[in-house]
């Protein structure tokens, strides 16, 4: 397995389609990656929750702080 830099692998992703699997519960977020910061705080647009597998919702633009993030990953 490869070790890579988060933060140019963040930056690769911006404009693509991403999941962003949380650390509490069963949560994940799917959207466009907008931006990130130098915390690796992450902001979607056009994203859905996803609670247990199921889309509970869509949520037009959502700001995720950095210490919630499990992994990140595209679609």
């Amino acid at each position: 397995m490869d070790i890579v830099n988060p933060r140019p692998f963040l930056k690769s992703l911006a404009g693509k389609k991403v999941v962003v699997k949380l650390k509490w519960g069963n949560t994940e977020y799917r959207g466009n990656l907008v931006s990130t910061d130098s915390y690796m705080n992450v902001q979607l647009q056009n994203a859905e929750e996803v609670i247990d597998g199921k889309v509970k919702g869509t949520i037009d633009e959502v700001f995720i702080r950095c210490n919630n993030v499990m992994w990140i990953n595209t679609l």
